[in-house]
């Protein structure tokens, strides 16, 4: 495994998932990690298990993100890397999803990357180096009903990562986009993505992990697809005439796979990333 012990990584949506595996690989790779996420008490166990620090942190609210990052270089010194990891994907129909849903998403998955793409991109730039990941998702490119909000998030960080890998380099900061398909993680519990599916796009949150550290340590900038296969489907699904991008999407079973869900399974997300704004 490549060292990264020069990095010091800041990772938010790091109690659980995706976020939790990469400050795994990190840690494993010689890197000092602080994780921050919304849980206060899962951040403060999660950390405590892995042998990093952690912190509570809204990614939404700008006075959150700056505290989280002020306590990570105090207690590691300045960092090199930021990933924003922090998203959530409620599903089903557009018109029936309550309004404070939408607004959550946008504000965790679009605001809440913007925010930390800026203040942690101002503190690399005043030191000439540093690299942004900022996960998005392969429905950043391919659309999907029942999940158009969620789509609409990822679409503006693959935008956003896209401006800022041609616009930030000249300040010093590498800016990479990573765009998994399927993560097996919470994010798809009740899903039935069906088998063709499974096998060309279902990934474990330790490759997305690989990822990022690859990334990082090759200073790859712009979109990664992961599995890599997304890419091709992404090129090859934008291409292609509507009627003839919409039969190949039932013919893989990926059509309506947001609309039919188990709703038993996918009951303990719902209640913890559809609650009301007043609920903590």
């Amino acid at each position: 495994m490549t060292s990264l012990s020069r990095h010091t990584v800041a990772i938010t949506g790091g109690a659980r998932g995706i976020g939790r595996s990469t400050a795994q690989a990190f840690l494993a790779a010689g890197a000092r990690v602080a994780i921050g996420d919304i849980d206060a008490d899962l951040v403060a166990a999660t950390a405590e298990e892995l042998g990093c620090a952690g912190f509570a942190l809204d990614v939404a609210d700008v006075d959150s993100f700056t505290a989280f990052l002020d306590d990570a270089e105090e207690a590691l010194g300045p960092l090199t890397v930021l990933v924003n990891n922090a998203g959530i994907m409620p599903t089903g129909s557009f018109l029936d999803e309550p309004l404070h849903v939408a607004e959550r998403q946008l504000g965790i998955n679009v605001t809440g990357v913007v925010i930390g793409s800026k203040l942690a991109g101002n503190r690399f730039a005043t030191r000439g180096a540093g690299h942004l990941v900022n996960i998005a998702s392969v429905a950043g490119v391919i659309a999907s009903p029942g999940l158009a909000t969620y789509c609409a998030s990822k679409h503006a960080v693959a935008g956003l990562g896209e401006a800022l890998r041609q616009e930030l380099p000249a300040r010093g900061v590498a800016v990479t986009t990573i765009l998994p398909g399927f993560v097996r993680t919470e994010l798809i519990a009740g899903l039935s993505p069906g088998r063709i599916v499974e096998r060309i796009g279902v990934v474990e949150p330790e490759q997305i992990a690989d990822a990022i550290l690859d990334a990082v340590a090759t200073g790859h900038v712009g979109a990664r697809f992961v599995p890599r296969a997304g890419a091709a489907t992404a090129r090859l699904m934008n291409v292609l005439p509507v009627r003839m991008r919409d039969g190949l999407s039932r013919r893989l079973g990926g059509h309506d796979v947001m609309l039919r869900t188990d709703e038993t399974a996918r009951a303990a997300y719902r209640a913890r990333t559809e609650r009301e704004p007043s609920v903590r």
